[in-house]
């Protein structure tokens, strides 16, 4: 790439928007590089996404809204900065729990065959993906692939419905409904080898560490809007909320997919055509989370709520809720997936089970505490009305024991309330009616970004195909594109993403045929 002129001695000013994983991680890249580096905030903190709490007591908590996972263990940065920083990753077993549409406990043996065909099932949608995407129609949904697979086998009509209804929980590793995702597109959903591993103790330390550099040496402008950017001959424009336009050579725009669908216009010239499609064509998904504290781990009774030994807990991690006929407060019969936080590692152990939801259901419980405080009364009965037909049916709940059963304090996320965040969660590809889309190439596009006029794209959704829509794909996409900034005034070198470079990795080589929430790798579920 050929380097832009500027006056002998003079080192390049680039502008980073957006303080995420991405921002931070490409800000700290071209310090490390000698360039000068303002970046942009337009929240009152740093982290984006990331770095995301619920209230002041979440960091004690170990809640957060922002991801819960790693996703994958081979090689991958974030996990070397969860070592680095004594962050507790916790690996479970495949031990889950069913509870099925009339709300009664599937037993533990047939829990586990219906969980095995199921991520079968998964398995082979990931490999028919990666064989034969060219030819596989773009409106083909992996439910779809899952009708006929189920309908080959030779099941009872009830077993065959049953495992329809554990597909739908692949909603929770996306953010929107199985019927919405791509088949054709479905092996960008894989990631890199080994394990999903839960970050029992936050992002917090990962965090403060990719952070640090930047917080010591840019020009770091929290509560700063940009309003437009402008690209000219010789620099870029910036013009941020309140009138004031700053200068800079190059500018890199980590803000989320979300935003960026809403604000095309805020760039001129006007993005180039292969931007704009890709803008368009990728989804952007909706997962929210719910974390429901009570004064015990009532429902398992090796905990003591607080701090059991990390071994001591016979409760899975895992509940599937299939579709539910039992629940007044869900006419829709939205599946729900709950994870268990009483069996977390000793020192993170507490009496909270965090829901996640997704698609319209996600959607509905936004719009019913959207404007509410978290403290606000209404707040908790309209969250506690629809989550206690599921907690009420978890073991040895008893509303003659309303002082442990009754929750303590009920906290959910709200991105599709966020402006900041893009009125969603992260990245998903999804069904299309055109018979031309190919998401693939629109990632790349995004990725290449246009540094003909100084202005680069960087996040989550620019990523290495194996690291789509998490943050180890920021992590990785904020150094790609600080290496590209770099290189473009002769500064270049190998980073810790050179291996990844450019997102040019063997994708089938490397990636995982997932296993999902039993153990493997797949992308998604909170980022």
């Amino acid at each position: 790439m050929a380097g832009r002129l500027l006056p002998s001695g003079r080192i390049p000013h680039v502008c980073i928007i957006g303080a995420g994983m991405a921002g931070l991680r490409c800000t700290e890249y071209l310090i490390q590089k000698g360039m000068k580096a303002t970046l942009l905030e337009g929240r009152d903190r740093i982290g984006g996404r990331v770095g995301a709490s619920l209230g002041k007591e979440d960091l004690q908590l170990k809640l957060t809204r922002g991801p819960n996972w790693i996703h994958g263990t081979d090689h991958n940065p974030i996990l070397d900065l969860a070592h680095e920083t004594g962050t507790i990753p916790f690996s479970f077993d495949e031990h889950v729990s069913v509870i099925d549409e009339s709300g009664k406990s599937m037993s533990e043996e047939k829990a586990g065959e219906f969980s095995e065909l199921t991520w079968g099932i998964i398995a082979d949608a990931f490999k028919h993906s990666n064989n034969h995407s060219a030819t596989i129609p773009p409106d083909q949904s992996l439910m779809d692939f899952f009708k006929q697979k189920v309908d080959e086998k030779a099941l009872e009509p009830e077993d065959k419905k049953t495992i329809l209804q554990m597909a739908s929980m692949w909603g929770a590793f996306v953010g929107d409904p199985i019927e919405r995702q791509s088949l054709k597109f479905f092996w960008l959903e894989e990631c890199i080898d080994g394990e999903n591993l839960f970050v029992a103790s936050t992002y917090k330390a990962i965090l403060d560490r990719v952070a640090r550099t930047a917080l010591e040496k840019a020009d770091v402008r929290l509560n700063t809007k940009v309003i437009s950017v402008e690209s000219k001959s010789k620099n870029v424009l910036v013009t941020i909320e309140g009138g004031s336009t700053l200068e800079f050579d190059d500018v890199v725009v980590t803000a989320p997919l979300g935003w960026l669908k809403r604000n095309t216009s805020a760039f001129s010239p006007p993005l180039s055509s292969p931007i704009l499609r890709a803008i368009k064509n990728i989804s952007y998904g909706r997962l929210e989370k719910v974390y429901i504290t009570f004064p015990t781990a009532f429902w398992d009774p090796t905990s003591n709520g607080a701090s059991p030994p990390p071994s001591s807990s016979t409760y899975p991690f895992f509940t599937h809720f299939l579709p539910p006929t039992y629940a007044p407060s869900n006419p829709h019969s939205w599946n729900i997936e709950l994870a268990a936080l009483s069996v977390l590692p000793s020192s993170t152990a507490q009496p909270t089970l965090l829901f996640y939801i997704h698609g319209p259901c996600a959607t509905h419980i936004t719009s019913l505490i959207r404007n509410l405080a978290p403290s606000s009364p209404t707040y908790y009965a309209r969250l506690n009305t629809f989550f206690k037909p599921y907690y009420s049916l978890l073991p040895h709940f008893s509303t003659s024991a309303p002082s442990t059963t009754t929750p303590t304090r009920i906290l959910a996320t709200e991105w599709q309330n966020d402006e900041l965040a893009g009125w969603g969660s992260y990245t998903n590809f999804q069904i299309s009616n055109d018979a031309g889309v190919q998401l693939d190439r629109d990632i790349e596009a995004l990725r290449e970004g246009e540094p003909e006029r100084g202005l680069w794209f960087a996040g989550e959704h620019t990523a290495p195909f194996v690291a789509l829509g998490t943050v180890t794909g920021a992590w990785w996409s904020g150094e790609g594109v600080g290496r590209r900034v770099a290189e473009k005034y002769g500064l270049g070198g190998a980073g810790r993403e050179e291996e990844e470079e450019e997102g040019e990795v063997d994708v089938k080589g490397k990636m995982q045929v997932g296993k999902g929430m039993d153990g493997g790798s797949t992308n998604g579920m909170g980022l």
